[in-house]
């Protein structure tokens, strides 16, 4: 039989999602009738925990194990049996991965210091006039391939964001910011060129998938490294 691991995220709930309303469990293994069929019918998971994000209702991160009819996308799979093996409250998890994305942005915009400061230690008593300065702040200077990697990152803090309840919200918009004063910059200096000159747009297209790459190693170690330590604290208790 055909298994696959994988990771999913669900509502704080722990119950499956799209009417469906199920517990989740660790040692449960769902099931359902019939043909999986992706994003219509199914038990889904990803490979990667970064592709798992962009489809979370929540911060709640399971490690399962996929088996019996699964179909595959190349960012998620569809199969008709889910075992829940791990299970970990990836919501602090998610707002540090959020202002790691920011900081590898942070030097492509005038970042204001409160801003700075918060994506550094996570100080939530900053966190409000953090997210006001980021949402404020505007100018920047950068290179088309450049504004390419700031929105990556943008990309995946509002996806950690969401997934962990807005608490990154400031980290999510200080990405933004970076993006947006990138891309203006992109858009008045080699917009022309880009209609052109197709190796600026493949340099800008690397840039962006580059950057995908890296913020998908950094969240799998980070998922890896929860796992190992809740698995560690539940031995201990």
């Amino acid at each position: 039989m055909a298994t696959m691991l994988g990771w999913y995220f669900a509502a704080n709930d722990r119950r499956l999602g799209y009417g469906d309303g199920r517990k989740i469990a660790v040692g449960e293994t769902h099931e359902i009738d019939g043909k999986p069929k992706l994003c219509e019918r199914g038990l889904h998971a990803s490979q990667r925990v970064i592709d798992a994000l962009d489809y979370a209702p929540g911060p709640i991160l399971y490690r399962v194990r996929l088996s019996g009819a699964i179909v595959h996308d190349d960012d998620k799979a569809s199969a008709t049996r889910r075992t829940y093996l791990a299970e970990i409250d990836a919501t602090e998890m998610l707002r540090a991965f959020a202002r790691s994305c920011a900081r590898d942005v942070i030097d492509l915009w005038d970042a204001p210091e409160i801003v700075k400061r918060y994506l550094e230690t996570g100080d939530e008593t900053i966190r409000a006039a953090a997210w006001a300065a980021a949402w404020a702040a505007g100018a920047g200077a950068a290179a088309t391939a450049a504004a390419w990697a700031a929105r990556a990152a943008a990309d995946a803090a509002w996806a950690a964001a969401w997934a962990a309840g807005g608490a990154a919200t400031a980290a999510a918009w200080a990405a933004w910011a970076a993006a947006g004063a990138a891309w203006a910059t992109a858009g008045a200096a080699a917009g022309d060129a880009w209609a052109a000159d197709g190796a600026a747009a493949g340099d800008a297209w690397a840039a962006d998938a580059d950057a995908r790459s890296k913020q998908a190693a950094r969240l799998e170690r980070m998922a890896r490294a929860a796992l190992a330590t809740a698995r560690a604290a539940k031995k201990e208790g």
